[in-house]
Formats: C-alpha cells, sequence, structure tokens
C-alpha cells in the first residue's frame, strides 16, 4: 500500500475538518481545548455504545419475540438418549 498516497490523503481528511468546523481560525491553546473536548465526547460516546447498547437490543429483541409469540425463551426441554 502507497503510505505517501494514504497519509496525504488523511492530511486532505484533516484539512477538511478544519475547514467544516472552522478551526482554522483558532489560537493553537483553542484548538487544544477544542480537539481535547472532542476527543474526551467521542470517547464518551463510543464506551457508552460499547457499555450499554447491546443490552438494550437484547432487550428489545426479546420484548420483540415475546410479541409475535416465540415462546422458545425459558422453556427448552431436555433431550436424553
Amino acid at each position: 500500500m502507497d503510505t505517501k498516497g494514504v497519509r496525504s490523503y488523511l492530511y486532505w481528511l484533516f484539512c477538511q475538518f478544519e475547514l467544516i468546523t472552522c478551526s482554522y481560525l483558532m489560537e493553537p491553546w483553542e484548538k487544544v481545548l477544542f480537539y481535547t473536548f472532542n476527543m474526551a465526547m467521542l470517547l464518551t460516546l463510543l464506551y457508552t455504545a460499547y457499555a450499554f447498547v447491546p443490552g438494550h437490543l437484547s432487550t428489545a429483541l426479546q420484548s420483540f419475540l415475546q410479541l409475535f409469540g416465540s415462546q422458545h425463551d425459558n422453556q427448552h426441554v431436555p433431550v436424553v438418549k
């Protein structure tokens, strides 16, 4: 893989991000605060998604299955041969 092409593409993406957020107009100390806040929010969002979304999806799926008559959740019949 061409690392120079990847590096220039990532730089282009970063420049687009700075243009969209107007952070290229900020002073260096303002950029540090801005990027720190954004990274903290992103990490909080990722942790929340990792910790809580699977439980909510499982509960929603169980409720959905019970709503439409699937009663096989806790009624396992052991098979003895």
